[in-house]
């Protein structure tokens, strides 16, 4: 996680020193952001990292609406977490079975998982300085990921044991999210800028699996192109 505390801490010292500078006038129509995903989920100690790109028209100088279109948003990114089992739909046998020591939370079990994204909403823009837009958005939008779990042999055994099915290793889910985010837009030209972003999202994915919902957490960072003019 070092990188991630260089790259905000960089972050903010050129926000700090980009304030200094005058109120946006000449604003732009479109704007197009792909960039650098990292996301993460506490729940399933999950990492993936990947690409996202959003497109956006700006109808006032305060509001983009469409799709991360002001907040239309997509995301293609993959990586691997690991399963707690006292949080799966399985623990209570598990744990009054007394097959496992320690019960389910001993339980831990490896997957990959891609993740697919997509959102729409609008997204409200702080245009006081010229070097920096900050922005802020609500997200409402989908989930879809798709999981390949790699179960220990001896984890055949203690489904057995408990006659309860074995799941299947391939799971895949998709369900609707409503998060929020923000970030800021250093501003290199009115045409031309770098974004740093960050979003929350939570849901419930595999929801005949496990039993918390999820909270999923995104940072973002890339270039942002403009063009066109706000009437």
């Amino acid at each position: 996680m070092k990188w991630i505390r260089d790259v905000v801490v960089c972050g903010c010292v050129i926000f700090a020193c980009a304030l200094a500078s005058a109120q946006q006038t000449d604003i732009n129509r479109y704007a197009l952001f792909t960039g650098f995903d990292y996301m993460i989920s506490p729940a399933r100690n999950l990492t993936e990292r990947g690409f996202d790109a959003d497109m956006g028209v700006i109808v006032r100088p305060w509001l983009g609406l469409g799709g991360d279109f002001g907040a239309l948003g997509s995301d293609i990114i993959s990586g691997a977490g690991t399963i707690n089992g006292s949080e799966t739909v399985f623990a209570t046998a598990v744990n009054q079975s007394g097959v496992v020591p320690g019960g389910a939370s001993a339980i831990h079990v490896p997957f990959k998982s891609t993740t697919y994204t997509f959102a729409a909403g609008p997204q409200f823009y702080l245009r006081k300085w010229d070097k920096v837009t900050l922005f802020a958005r609500p997200g409402f939008g989908g989930i879809h990921e798709s999981a390949s779990i790699n179960f220990p042999p001896d984890l055949a055994f203690l489904f057995q044991a408990l006659s309860l099915p074995i799941p299947n290793s391939h799971q895949t889910d998709t369900e609707l999210f409503f998060g929020l985010g923000g970030g800021f837009d250093l501003n290199v030209s009115r045409k031309v800028g770098v974004r740093f972003a960050s979003d929350w999202v939570n849901t419930h994915l595999f929801s005949d699996l496990l039993v918390p919902r999820q909270n999923y957490v995104r940072f973002s960072l890339g270039p942002i192109f403009r063009w066109g003019h706000l009437d």
